[in-house]
């Protein structure tokens, strides 16, 4: 009998245009979305740590919805997501997560305005932080966030990923 906290977790290799990204979803939705050409190491080491016992199963066919979502998003043609996530977190990185969501497609924020956003203005650290946990890349847009000087910071899946997937959100919301 399968054990209530252990879903099994379902993955797939997203490879589009140049893009591999390894993407995970348990039954009740996207749970994880890689870094972009970094190995099977990254997915299993998260898997391990958030759902501990959990198995780790290639599904193509159960990704195929969040994969094409992202695929969309690649090409410059969906500009916010509609799959069901199912992603845990404290109540405050929940928040952050939700107001990273609110920040609109080809813009940027500070992290002192997410912190304003959730009524923390003192907590632009632990922001940093909660964003840095951020288990769903791209989807749940943490790339749109940059030092108070408008400078790229740190992200989990590289400056040179946060620097593609801005670039690629200025010019389509530009055209």
């Amino acid at each position: 009998m399968k054990s209530q906290n252990k879903p099994t977790i379902y993955w797939s290799l997203l490879n589009h245009k140049g893009w591999n990204i390894y993407i995970a979803a348990t039954s009740k939705g996207l749970c994880y979305v890689g870094s972009q050409n970094t190995p099977f190491e990254e997915l299993s080491a998260w898997a391990e740590k958030r759902f501990p016992g959990s198995s780790l199963v290639e599904d193509d066919e159960k990704l195929q919805s969040y994969a094409g979502e992202l695929i969309e998003y690649l090409e410059g043609k969906r500009k916010s997501f509609t799959v069901p996530f199912d992603y845990s977190g404290t109540p405050f990185q929940l928040a952050v997560w939700n107001a990273l969501c609110e920040i609109p497609y080809g813009e940027t924020r500070v992290y002192s305005d997410i912190a304003n956003d959730i009524n923390k203005p003192a907590a632009v650290r632990a922001v940093g932080a909660a964003i840095g946990a951020n288990p769903v890349l791209i989807t749940v847009p943490c790339h749109r966030v940059v030092g108070k000087n408008g400078k790229l910071t740190g992200y989990r899946g590289g400056l040179e990923m946060k620097t593609q997937l801005l670039k690629l959100e200025r010019q389509c919301s530009s055209s």
